[in-house]
């Protein structure tokens, strides 16, 4: 009997086969299509075409940014990076005007740098600094005849249209309750969800990765309730009540996780009862009658406490303000300054300083031929640079693919001249296709080439798909070559993961000595315990993202995967140490042992992979805390 060989791709490749799945985002098809098109049609009727394509682009790279997720955390998600990105416009526009070639590629390294290390700081802050950089380069290298703030406003409006509607239009399973906080009370109902999947997995093979998702969906309805707000506290009772629904979790998901740490059974009355009131969060009803675990062990009768809790939080209806990570601007300048920010600093300004040096020699040089637009090779550069978009060679390989791929479809198109109204259609269509096509960078690529394409035609260029093609094969060669250079300093190799797993490590910690001194403060022990597992999430994240790399780049990701499982691990047993403590003052020797275990086999595990963590202290002697079980 032959066995036919299963030929698995390499990392770097396989990433580029892969594809994001889930249902449709009508919701956003809507918006994007009601965006960029529209605004596009406005410009043409009143006669300022121009304007109308800056704000068509804030409008396309404002839907790139719109993902699921509630009203509140869309206002910081949009609003943020289009603001950045309309200064952006405004300060490449009059460098363009006033600067020649070498300062202009000097200026633009120097701006790339500064985004690259600002972007190291969270995802909001990366998605303004790509809006920086794109507007930047639009602004230098697009002829228009406005004024670099008027091209600033244009772009405001643009993309405050887009976060118009995302306030505005109501979104499936907006009926329950006060449609603006449906994205709230989905996130938090995928927690309750979430939570009964765990003590579904309670003893099986399943229960780490359930916990991981519990994670994500604490991360999600965590930053869908801690948006931006004029008044310090919720003024609805919708909003109270959401906020005193996702505080109630979080005791379950403690006792979950404890109850998946020590593999106690857990009858199905349990999950019934979080999927009950995850319905009620997600209708917004009653809860009705709850059915209770046994109250047979500590985690177990922590899961009863926890529901009859949850119970009552749902009947008043009433909660406090959210926990937030709270690192300030300092802790987001320390970030920005670390290793990991100065690493991708270099690579995205070097990428396109590069970039846009090489466009200006090709402009100067007549190699565009007709036309002025300079902008496309390094505004290509920075999409290619961008970590959070996938493996550097998979975000090459589908950018050169959805480029020729868009290219070709636009030509088509452009072969029997569309007409004004013919590329409004197109924009409205790319623009609808936009929250779709984002599953998969190949595909947004071939989305965006045709929308810009239709806008550059539509202010007034010829066509121009073989000229992108050949910009962007030679900004992926840029890019390729600076992400594998050696950076300036030894110190700063492999920082982003050394970085992550670092503030990982120091989260653990700071967990693991709340805990164990004795401190009676459970909301604290509830956020610090949050900061762990979402620093842990992130760093796994980065890990995985650095390991599909080449190798070149995948080594610095060596042992770090296993330092963060050791980690996981350990913040679990810290957690059901938290869980005992509550019920008996006192820890058993199997938490002790455990912890010992952990610790020694991390100090271990780090010397052997030349990994350079906090040391962890504990508060007290571990044994001080034990006492016999029963």
């Amino acid at each position: 009997m032959s066995h036919r060989a299963v030929v698995v791709p390499p990392p770097w490749l396989g990433h580029a086969l892969r594809a994001q799945r889930g249902p449709v985002p009508w919701s956003a098809v809507v918006r994007g299509a009601l965006a960029a098109g529209p605004l596009l049609a406005a410009a043409l009727a009143v006669g300022q075409v121009s304007l109308g394509v800056v704000a068509a682009i804030a409008a396309m790279l404002a839907g790139i940014n719109d993902r699921p997720g509630s009203r509140r955390s869309a206002v910081t998600r949009l609003g943020v990076p289009a603001v950045v990105g309309a200064a952006g416009l405004a300060v490449g526009t009059y460098a363009g005007q006033s600067m020649g070639a070498v300062a202009l590629s000097l200026v633009l390294l120097a701006l790339g740098t500064l985004a690259g290390c600002v972007s190291a700081v969270g995802p909001v802050a990366s998605s303004a600094a790509t809006q920086l950089l794109v507007a930047a380069a639009v602004g230098a290298g697009m002829p228009l005849p406005e004024s670099g703030w008027q091209r600033g406003l244009a772009y405001l409006a643009g993309a405050g249209w887009l976060l118009l509607l995302r306030l505005a239009l109501p979104t499936p399973g907006a009926l329950a309750g006060d449609f603006r906080f449906d994205g709230e009370r989905a996130a938090v109902a995928r927690v309750y969800d979430t939570i009964a999947d765990l003590l579904d997995a309670v003893g099986g093979g399943d229960a780490v990765a359930r916990r991981t998702a519990l994670t994500a969906a604490l991360d999600q309805a965590q930053d869908a309730l801690a948006g931006p707000r004029l008044r310090r506290y919720a003024a609805s009772a919708a909003e109270r009540g959401l906020h005193a629904q996702y505080a109630a979790a979080l005791p379950l998901a403690e006792a979950a996780t404890a109850l998946a740490w020590s593999a106690e059974a857990v009858d199905a009355r349990a999950p019934e009862a979080l999927r009950r009131l995850a319905a009620a969060v997600r209708g917004a009803t009653h809860t009705g009658p709850l059915p209770a675990p046994h109250r047979s062990a500590p985690a177990l009768r922590a899961l009863d406490d926890a529901l009859l809790a949850a119970a009552q939080a749902f009947d008043r209806g009433d909660g406090g303000v959210p926990h937030t990570r709270g690192a300030g601007p300092a802790g987001a300048v320390r970030t920005a300054l670390g290793v990991g920010g100065r690493e991708y600093g270099f690579r995205v300004g070097l990428s396109f300083g590069a970039a846009a040096a090489a466009a200006q020699w090709l402009h100067h040089a007549q190699w565009y031929g007709a036309h002025t637009h300079w902008y496309w090779l390094p505004v290509t550069a920075v999409f290619l640079v961008k970590p959070d978009l996938g493996p550097l060679v998979s975000r090459v390989l589908c950018r050169a693919a959805g480029t020729v791929l868009g290219a070709l479809v636009f030509a088509a198109l452009a072969a029997v001249p569309p007409g004004p109204a013919g590329l409004v259609a197109v924009v409205t269509v790319c623009g609808a296709l936009l929250p779709v096509a984002t599953r998969h960078f190949a595909a947004l690529t071939t989305v965006v080439t045709v929308l810009v394409l239709a806008l550059v035609m539509a202010g007034g260029e010829p066509q121009a798909s073989t000229g992108r093609i050949g910009e962007t094969l030679l900004a992926c060669v840029i890019v390729l070559v600076v992400g594998h250079l050696p950076v300036p300093l030894p110190g700063d190799r492999g920082g982003n993961v050394r970085a992550r797993l670092a503030t990982a490590a120091e989260a653990a910690q700071n967990y693991l000595a709340h805990v164990l001194s004795g401190a009676d403060d459970r909301p604290r022990r509830w956020g610090l315990r949050r900061e762990a597992y979402r620093t842990l999430a992130e760093a796994r994240a980065t890990i995985a993202l650095t390991a599909a790399e080449l190798p070149a780049l995948a080594r610095h990701a060596d042992g770090a995967e296993e330092a963060v499982a050791l980690l996981e691990r350990l913040v679990d047993t810290v957690t059901a140490c938290a869980v005992h403590l509550d019920d008996t003052g006192g820890l058993t020797p199997r938490h002790t042992r455990q912890i010992d275990a952990v610790l020694e086999r991390l100090a271990v595990h780090q010397e052997k992979a030349g990994l350079a963590l906090p040391p962890f202290v504990l508060p007290v002697p571990l044994a001080e805390r034990a006492v016999t079980a029963g």
